[in-house]
């Protein structure tokens, strides 16, 4: 079967182009599978057409992967531009769209200050109102005792880290990033989702409060041991400013969109996972409004 590449990470493409790529099929869901190389141990994912471009991922024209017949631990190469998966999936990338996630940049001047303000303040009002409970953001009524405690403790320990980042305390606020990892539900858990939205935004240029390069060492280090393999690649590429299309879409939307504008992209985001978008949307909340406390008025440049 042959399936055409819509697009992909610029990256992910490139390898493919040079037939550098060879492993195996590591999961398998409905709207992605995940592929593990042999060359550098990282996970890379082939989403369908419904997902958006993402760091070590190709978009491809299917529905689902459920009825592919493909079985984990098949066999993956390249030749001829086509990446080969198993015995009968062939993805042809030669036309595929490059993607290139970019951050945008943290708002230089009053007026952008003023409407990322603005933007941060309807954005905690509508994860009030519309965000997804059983992760961070704790149901009026847990369907457990388990739920319950699971997301108080998510949101202690992120309250703690928050606390951490606002006044300095950037060992102390390692170690309750740490602390977040692996924790909560989902494949991707509640605390790893928080941290890949708080690192989304500390990764902004121009960034008023700067986290030094140990915080995202600790949190790459630390995630290979205490959460899954497929949570682990997403906070490492969080780490290094890699971050999927809608949630660079979105923080482009705070920086410098109407509140009109930003509804959309809000709505994209809670609706990943069960409780997924909502984690990340509080992540990037809690980074967002450390900076806005940290930068004033005015953040200038660096240098």
């Amino acid at each position: 079967m042959y399936i055409q590449a819509l697009s992909g990470d610029a990256g992910f493409l490139e390898r493919l182009a040079r037939a550098n790529f060879s492993g195996s099929v590591h999961s398998i869901f409905e709207r992605t599978i995940n592929l593990i190389c042999s060359e550098n141990g990282e996970l890379y994912t082939i989403g369908n057409h419904q997902l958006d471009n993402a760091p070590n991922t190709l978009i491809i024209d299917v529905k689902g992967f459920s009825e592919l017949g493909l079985s984990v631990n098949a066999p993956v190469m390249t030749e001829d531009s086509t990446l080969v998966i198993g015995a009968d999936l062939r993805i042809w990338i030669q036309q595929a769209t490059k993607w290139e996630g970019e951050l945008p940049s943290y708002p230089c001047d009053i007026e952008g200050v003023d409407v990322l303000r603005r933007n941060v303040a309807f954005t905690k009002n509508y994860v009030d109102v519309y965000g997804k409970t059983g992760g961070m953001k704790m149901s009026s009524q847990p369907a457990s005792p388990f739920e319950k405690e699971m997301s108080r403790m998510l949101i202690q320990r992120a309250g703690m880290l928050s606390d951490d980042l606002a006044n300095k305390r950037i060992e102390s606020a390692t170690q309750h990033a740490i602390s977040l990892i692996g924790l909560g539900p989902g494949l991707t858990p509640s605390g790893d989702d928080f941290l890949v939205g708080l690192c989304s935004v500390y990764k902004m240029q121009n960034i008023p409060s700067c986290l030094s390069c140990p915080f995202f060492d600790e949190i790459v280090r630390s995630s290979q041991a205490l959460t899954n393999e497929i949570s682990a690649i997403t906070l490492k590429k969080a780490a290094h400013g890699q971050v999927r299309e809608s949630l660079i879409d979105l923080l482009s939307c705070m920086v410098s969109g109407s509140t009109e504008e930003l509804v959309p992209a809000l709505d994209k985001i809670i609706g990943i996972g069960s409780s997924s978008g909502t984690d990340i949307l509080l992540g990037i909340l809690c980074g967002l409004e450390r900076n806005l406390e940290a930068g004033g008025n005015v953040c200038l440049p660096k240098s």
